[in-house]
């Protein structure tokens, strides 16, 4: 895989202001069918913020979906790659980092969002497979669903 992660990336992003809401960012990922978007400013990236963390930082702590802003939920150290790095070194960094999705950045700007499906259209084997199973696995030991209410 040389190819670059510019071929392979998205360029059309949705993204949100640090003071946009909970109940904005969701909106978006619903609308948009996507489960991660990049916090901006200025087109800098500040963060990213998932479905996961709206989940966990806002809804099961009965917050105000309305008075949250992405900056109180957002990832602020996040991994991200450059449009002319190969594919390679982004299937490598998504498993290091378990994670699916990474921002492409082009001098400090966002330049668009490369993620795991985005490389998997194009590209299918053993290395794509692996870092699946990396990003997937439970580094903690096996999961057990329990509910307790």
């Amino acid at each position: 895989m040389q190819e670059t992660v510019k071929d392979v990336m998205s360029k059309n992003i949705i993204a949100v202001l640090p003071s946009d809401t909970a109940q904005e960012a969701a909106r978006l990922m619903k609308e948009n069918n996507i489960g991660a978007v990049p916090v901006v400013s200025g087109g800098e990236l500040k963060g990213i913020l998932t479905d996961r963390d709206i989940v966990l930082g806002c809804v099961a702590q009965g917050k105000d979906p309305n008075a949250v802003k992405a900056s109180d939920m957002m990832t602020r150290e996040v991994a991200y790659i450059t449009p002319e790095q190969t594919v390679h070194d982004a299937v490598q960094m998504m498993a290091a980092e378990q994670v699916r999705r990474l921002p492409v950045l082009r001098e400090g700007y966002i330049d668009g969002m490369v993620s795991l499906a985005d490389i998997a259209r194009r590209h299918a084997g053993p290395e794509i497979a692996e870092a699946i199973s990396e990003i997937s696995s439970n580094h903690e030991g096996p999961c057990h669903a329990v509910r307790t209410r």
